[in-house]
């Protein structure tokens, strides 16, 4: 399925029911008082959270979500019936926004949570309701209330215990689908992975976490850049940082983790505040193996230590797995 992450929707809660004008018409009693029903109240917006879903593509195709109008009032006393609410599920993970403000207006983020977003209008009095002792027929009612609209934002951000970062074609694919039931393509260039991909590690125990293969960043990610900027809100929640270096690109590794680092500065603090591991993937290439000890005295300095793994072997890759279940 695609990966759609924010979408635009028009939304509309029911108009109230109108009340009625009524006056009671039987034999033998041929000046009966009134007896106009009110109308019934709109339907309301709702929008819950559900695991069902993982992305918004639905809201491309639907853009416009009404709930039912009240019924209107009708004579005998007989009230019009509520107007059905309208509910819309979305993945956990859905923050919403009014377009017109720029508000948050809430944040999805555990399962079966509800808000109503628009209210339904309330139903209209009908003429039994403006008898008074001065005035015995009234000829009066009361229309139903429109309900409210709006025109709101949906933007998906992953839920997810670790996200694995780096520059396109370092290997995140390769190692999500290695550790994961995950399935992302796989292939040698860059920007393999358009959208972010989900996957469950099943650990010791029956234990399991959560890991988010983010799209590869460039420099400038925060811009904008290559997507950067929407890709990196997915790391926002995430408890774990994996950051994925590869030797073989035409630069230093050291300086490759630098780059990345300061994206994730400049997009937010709390990136760079979180808890890294850092990996340096494809030591299966000689060039990379013969190497390995001076990337780890390089790092060393700066007081970071790396795991090496192949995600093409498996070599590190328990290892690895370890480290992420302890930092968790």
């Amino acid at each position: 399925m695609k990966f759609i992450d924010t979408a635009e929707i028009q939304v509309k809660a029911g108009d109230g029911g109108k009340g009625c004008v009524s006056f009671r018409r039987e034999k033998y009693i041929p000046r009966g008082g009134p007896d106009g029903g009110d109308g019934g109240n709109g339907g309301n917006i709702i929008i819950r959270s559900s695991l069902r879903l993982s992305t918004l593509i639905d809201f491309r195709y639907v853009r416009h979500y009404r709930a039912k109008n009240g019924v209107h009032g009708k004579g005998k006393n007989m009230y019009g019936r509520n107007g059905e609410d309208r509910i819309i599920e979305v993945p956990v993970g859905t923050q919403i926004y009014d377009v017109d403000t720029g508000r948050l207006i809430t944040d999805l983020s555990k399962s079966d949570q509800e808000i109503i977003i628009t209210k339904g209008g309330k139903g209209g009095k009908g003429n039994s309701r403006f008898v008074s002792s001065t005035h015995q027929v009234p000829l009066e009612s009361e229309p139903g209330e429109p309900g409210e609209q709006r025109h709101i934002r949906l933007e998906l951000k992953l839920l997810a215990d670790v996200g694995l970062v780096g520059f396109p074609n370092v290997g995140k694919s390769s190692l999500i689908k290695r550790v994961s039931n995950a399935h992302p393509k796989v292939a040698d260039y860059p920007f393999t992975t358009i959208a972010p991909i989900l996957g469950i590690v099943r650990y010791k125990n029956e234990k399991s976490f959560v890991v988010a293969d983010i799209p590869g960043l460039i420099e400038g990610a925060h811009t904008g850049k290559g997507l950067g900027d929407q890709f990196l809100k997915h790391i926002e929640r995430t408890k774990l940082i994996v950051h994925i270096l590869d030797a073989t690109r035409d630069s230093d590794p050291y300086n490759d983790y630098r780059i990345i680092n300061n994206e994730l500065q400049s997009y937010g603090k709390s990136l760079v505040q979180k808890e890294q591991i850092v990996v340096m993937n494809k030591i299966d290439i000689p060039v990379v193996r013969n190497k390995l000890m001076d990337y780890r005295d390089t790092f060393k300095k700066h007081k970071i230590e790396i795991f090496p793994v192949s995600c093409v072997t498996g070599e590190g890759i328990d290892k690895l797995v370890d480290e992420i279940a302890k930092k968790l």
